[in-house]
């Protein structure tokens, strides 16, 4: 059973550094293969116009307890990676290369039946609208209760006991009454902490959370992520957390993987990425946050707009947009190249390592 069972309460500071200690040394003890490794992985779309590339050899890895980042742009391929990996590719999309491997077993290829077996016990999934996880027609308990009974060997009583449980992690108030109300009844920050819920309910070991706090007012957004990030790390899940909003990975992740018309540009960790970006488009993307500490006039802008998958230029993809272009930009795609502890796909630091030799 999770940890989760002998949580009364969110505030208490002591417990909070207890299961802070525990977590960490799970982790320590942990295999050391990650939970999460996805391998050049590739989506294509046939369409009548011929074929499209919407994921070009992206790989990253999550370790268990471990919070990493995707963000970008709109139509940088951060849902579409979630989807993948998830197994939820919508057809005519498919995966036309690559592995994707959880806790060291290879996933992409499996059945639909195996892999919604994997879906929910393995895998847990929070998305952007709680109502797209939540049936209208059913009470909140008995949609948890069913998730654990149909993934763990325990009864329907010892099930909904769990779901009471779960439910009072998440700051539910007054749980046990408020287990048989419908989802309509819950506000939506309430009801995205029964989405948390529900995707820890068969305690996964890889959580992908797909804009989860997007439809929700700041206030109720800085919750639900230090909930999503306290949570998770009690039960040394790895978390894939999907995002445009750099103030969100700054706050929650260890890592960050920065996408772009469906491709890595840059991987770090996050204080790294925010404080010395590498790629020309992460520091446009750092550069549009505004700041509490410094008056300027006006954002950075990042001209222009993100291709569509049809009209990915040559080169670089981020090429036409880009402040620092050389002409081997408009020529060769750069690759992932390790710079001390970040990765980035930019020719500008290969041309300046060159000039410093």
């Amino acid at each position: 059973m999770s940890n989760i069972t002998n949580n009364q309460g969110l505030s208490n500071s002591t417990d909070d550094v207890t299961a802070a200690v525990n977590a960490i040394e799970r982790i320590a003890t942990n295999d050391p293969t990650n939970v999460l490794e996805v391998k050049n992985l590739s989506v294509e779309f046939t369409t009548r116009h011929g074929t499209l590339k919407a994921l070009n050899e992206v790989s990253f890895s999550i370790a268990a307890g471990e919070v990493v980042g995707v963000v970008g742009e709109s139509g940088a391929g951060k849902s579409l990676t979630g989807a993948a990996i998830i197994g939820l590719l919508e057809p005519p999309g498919r995966i036309s290369g690559g592995e994707i491997l959880l806790a060291g077993r290879r996933i992409d290829q499996l059945p639909d039946d195996q892999m919604r077996k994997i879906r929910g016990r393995e895998i847990g999934a929070i998305f952007q609208d709680p109502l797209t996880s939540l049936n209208p027609l059913y009470t909140v308990g008995h949609q948890l209760t069913e998730t654990i009974v149909t993934h763990l060997p325990l009864t329907w009583s010892q099930g909904r006991n769990r779901a009471i449980e779960l439910l009072e992690a998440t700051g539910i108030p007054a749980a046990r009454e408020r287990i048989d109300h419908y989802p309509h009844q819950f506000s939506g920050g309430m009801r995205q902490r029964v989405v948390i819920a529900l995707a820890l309910a068969a305690e996964p070991k890889l959580i992908v959370a797909d804009e989860p706090t997007t439809a929700l007012d700041v206030s109720i957004q800085a919750q639900i992520i230090e909930l999503l990030k306290k949570l998770c790390r009690e039960q040394g899940a790895a978390v894939m957390l999907i995002t445009h909003d750099m103030g969100v990975i700054a706050e929650t992740a260890d890592r960050v993987v920065v996408m772009y018309a469906g491709r890595i540009a840059e991987v770090g960790k996050v204080r790294d990425v925010i404080h010395a970006p590498r790629h020309p488009y992460t520091v446009g993307l750092m550069g549009s946050i505004p700041s509490i500490h410094q008056h300027v006039e006006r954002l950075v802008q990042i001209d222009g707009t993100m291709p569509r998958l049809n009209a990915i230029p040559q080169g670089c993809a981020f090429n036409p947009r880009c402040s620092k272009v050389m002409n081997r930009c408009k020529l060769e795609r750069p690759e992932l190249q390790t710079r001390e502890s970040s990765q980035v796909a930019c020719w500008l630091h290969t041309e300046v390592e060159k000039n410093e030799r």
